[in-house]
């Protein structure tokens, strides 16, 4: 089989993914393709949504649908960097055991790791996940433990503000994505999620989506395939550059927000680390559609998610985050004139 082939093949898996993830959640298409594309970017995705709008469904959708292990875990106040690693208990025979915690218990098969609410975990437990998702492993009982097909998804308790840490810079620059899964407006699948008997069952909607699309133990090779196969032209390599200096200077380039100082708002803009990930979250969406080279199209598809929680603001904006890096990322898109 020619790349070509292969390459075909893997797209028609991708898009039979998004099928059967479908199934099980509607409403939500946008946020379907962009997990898609993190996962074929092999990239960490960060969640925001309110309670109850399918956060976990949509991830057992998706562990289901590519095959491997799930695994969630729930922030909390009380939680240790070594409840990650290991479990301790006393056994029926009253003797002490310690098994493999969430992390280590599932070995190689681990695909899909959901931290719930992990700005209720210490400082200390968020680091170790930091390791886990920049290397993909830990050490633990004298030995290193590797799950090279985990991909950290993680979301944030957005309404207690009592007994929580927010994540560093650094912690959320290791998302490629940020997403914001909000509760659908349509009325027709509003209407369906309360009153469809269908959609209150979660375990019979995860039943119908089809297990074991594609060979999961092959994803990280075939998307380094991909990597490789999408082509910048110059005139994408400035473009994109443009936006990294508008990400850290927006003022440079006439952008202006109502009611900001605009000498007084960045922080930091974008790591080399996060304008990389935009540019692979971008070859997966040119591969989706077919291409071997990247449009402006691509880089818009990915910009808002793979850009706005990357830019830092002073304190004194800090607060208004959520109004002005939608807001910074808009006016970025509009005023840097794309080739």
């Amino acid at each position: 089989m020619t790349p070509d082939e292969k390459l075909q093949d893997w797209r028609d898996s991708a898009r039979r993914v998004e099928r059967e993830v479908a199934k099980a959640v509607i409403g939500q298409p946008q946020i379907i393709r962009l997990i898609n594309v993190a996962l074929f970017a092999r990239g960490h995705v960060l969640l925001e949504g309110d309670v109850g709008v399918g956060k976990t469904t949509v991830l057992r959708a998706f562990a289901r649908a590519i095959g491997g292990d799930f695994e969630r875990v729930e922030g909390t106040i009380d939680l240790m960097p070594g409840d990650l690693v290991y479990h301790s208990y006393v056994d029926a025979q009253s003797r002490p055991r310690i098994d493999p915690g969430p992390l280590l218990r599932h070995g190689e098969r681990l695909t899909t790791f959901f931290f719930n609410e992990i700005n209720r975990a210490r400082p200390q437990v968020q680091s170790l996940l930091l390791r886990a998702m920049a290397e993909r492993s830990v050490s633990a009982f004298n030995r290193e433990y590797r799950f090279a097909h985990m991909t950290v998804f993680a979301d944030r308790n957005k309404v207690e503000k009592e007994e929580t840490f927010e994540l560093a810079s650094a912690a959320r620059d290791r998302f490629m994505f940020e997403l914001n899964i909000a509760t659908p407006a349509d009325p027709g699948i509003r209407r369906a999620l309360v009153f469809d008997p269908a959609f209150h069952d979660t375990d019979a909607l995860l039943a119908q989506v089809e297990p074991d699309v594609l060979p999961w133990a092959q994803l990280n090779g075939i998307a380094a395939i991909i990597q490789r196969s999408i082509q910048a032209s110059e005139a994408i390599e400035r473009y994109v550059l443009q936006l990294w200096e508008a990400s850290e200077a927006p003022q440079r380039f006439g952008i202006r927000l109502e009611g900001v100082d605009m000498e007084r708002l960045i922080l930091a803009g974008a790591s080399p680390r996060g304008m990389s990930a935009l540019l692979r979250a971008a070859r997966v969406v040119a591969w989706m559609a077919g291409r071997t080279h990247l449009l402006p199209e691509d880089i818009h598809a990915v910009l808002p998610s793979a850009l706005g929680h990357r830019v830092f603001f002073t304190p004194v904006y800090e607060l208004r985050r959520a109004e002005l890096s939608d807001a910074l990322v808009r006016k970025i898109m509009g005023t840097i004139a794309s080739p």
